[in-house]
């Protein structure tokens, strides 16, 4: 009796503790970034994010899913797309202010205004659904 009294118990403790998890997970947000390069430029926009801009995402908390380019015309010619996956909305606000702070970002950004790269950056932040696989 004791042993089957553990065995419910034991059950009982992993199934609450998988609730929980879920739980803390349930925040998690997604970040979908497309950058809209300047003609000509997508080679060296791809080039600094796998050199510099993705090491710094790392550094700063801001973690990169993948990274793509589209295989179809005409945004195959100028379009970078880029996911991150967050903890919660407050910590990627508090990651990319970080980044933001970052001498090596800032240098970053005063090498972009020489030799500018993108036109424009449309961001859109993504919860998941209940019934999405990636959560």
């Amino acid at each position: 009796m004791a042993l089957l009294s553990f065995v419910a118990g034991s059950l009982m403790t992993t199934r609450l503790a998988d609730i929980d998890q879920a739980r803390a997970d349930s925040n998690r947000i997604f970040e979908l970034r497309i950058y809209h390069a300047v003609p000509g430029k997508l080679p060296s926009l791809e080039s600094r994010f796998r050199d510099t801009a993705s090491k710094l995402l790392d550094k700063h908390d801001l973690h990169a899913v993948g990274y793509w380019v589209p295989e179809d015309a005409p945004a195959s010619g100028n379009t970078f797309i880029y996911i991150l996956a967050h903890p919660s909305r407050e910590e990627a606000k508090k990651n990319w202010d970080a980044m933001f702070a970052d001498p090596a970002f800032q240098e970053m950004m005063k090498s972009e205004q020489a030799d500018k790269l993108v036109e424009k950056v449309d961001v859109t932040y993504m919860q998941p659904t209940d019934f999405s696989p990636m959560k």
